[in-house]
């Protein structure tokens, strides 16, 4: 299965909701709440969809990363059941540690459940490390939130050397 991604907008948030309401079904975000970040200029977030089926959001992720400040927050990130397993929540990662990058962010936080390990490891895989533990975060449930950060490295920027079989439109066979 593939999926393409796509900015999220205000006419997306019921099908974002569906999925925060099944996957999280005791502390999922109220409609408003989601609404007022997918419309904040300082957030991004994200939808999956199959390509010949761009109403059918499968995953959703947001950051909260204003322009020119040092840290981001992944403020949320989801994938349907039937969706899982598959690579799309590493994707989605991917894409907004690039956001929060492009808009100067050295650093990435975000907070997960305890009761979470798939999550724990994706992000561990993705090079966040464990900050520490907020008791008790994820009410009514009282499960704790383990904190990760990342750090973003400075992006690098190199003249693309041609590799010695390569022939390059500057030379010349005179």
């Amino acid at each position: 299965m593939t999926w393409q991604l796509r900015r999220a907008g205000l006419a997306d948030v019921p099908a974002i909701m569906a999925i925060e309401n099944a996957m999280f079904p005791s502390d999922a975000w109220s409609t408003d709440a989601m609404a007022r970040d997918v419309a904040d200029p300082h957030c991004y977030y994200l939808v999956a969809f199959p390509p010949d089926a761009p109403e059918q959001i499968e995953a959703y992720a947001g950051l909260l990363a204003p322009r020119g400040a040092p840290e981001a927050d992944i403020q949320t990130i989801a994938v349907s059941t039937a969706a899982q397993g598959r690579g799309l929540g590493r994707v989605l990662m991917l894409r907004l540690i690039d956001e929060a990058r492009a808009r100067g962010a050295r650093e990435v936080f975000l907070e997960v459940r305890a009761d979470n390990p798939g999550a724990i490891h994706l992000y561990t895989s993705l090079g966040f490390a464990e900050l520490g533990v907020r008791r008790g975060y994820y009410k009514p449930d009282n499960v704790d939130a383990i904190v990760m950060r990342l750090n973003i490295p400075a992006p690098q920027a190199a003249l693309a050397e041609p590799s010695p079989n390569t022939t390059t439109p500057l030379e010349t066979n005179s």
